[in-house]
């Protein structure tokens, strides 16, 4: 019987060891995605925040306050 109690607590810590470890992969797969999306989004800002800019500038050009 104590025998039978071993495997089973032995493949009850196995099943524990697989599942913390997929846990950890999905873990790192999310803060990967996450940081993939900030870079994303720190670009789309940027990008948006240049064309403002030159369309800021190309208005006063043509209303000659930029002179």
């Amino acid at each position: 019987m104590a025998d039978n109690s071993q495997k089973m607590s032995y493949h009850a810590g196995e099943a524990k060891g697989q599942a913390q470890e997929k846990a950890s992969g999905m873990m790192d797969m999310a803060n990967n995605a996450a940081q993939s999306t900030k870079e994303t989004m720190q670009d789309a800002g940027q990008n948006i925040q240049a064309k403002a800019q030159g369309a800021a500038d190309a208005v006063k050009n043509a209303t000659g306050m930029n002179k």
